[in-house]
């Protein structure tokens, strides 16, 4: 299996996934954050691709749940050094 054929299934799966675990309006978000921010959009996809795997998700995800991930997410992006 070649590189892009892996991408590809990566896409494959995290549409999957993202279509079983958010809700519609958790999904349109998605969609926004995508618009502006699409490398945010990719981080979230791939930890709840992640999370599915790991069985921690067993329920759907809401608009409100998004948004805590999302924080979780931008919490450990603010990191700074400086000298």
């Amino acid at each position: 299996m070649n590189e892009h054929e892996q991408l590809q299934k990566l896409e494959e799966m995290k549409k999957t996934v993202i279509k079983k675990l958010l809700t519609k309006e958790a999904i349109e978000r998605l969609g926004r954050i995508r618009v502006v921010k699409p490398e945010i959009a990719n981080q979230l996809e791939l930890y709840l691709v992640q999370l599915y795997e790991g069985g921690k998700i067993n329920k759907m995800i809401s608009d409100e749940q998004l948004k805590d991930i999302l924080g979780q997410i931008s919490q450990k992006q603010k990191f700074r050094i400086l000298r």
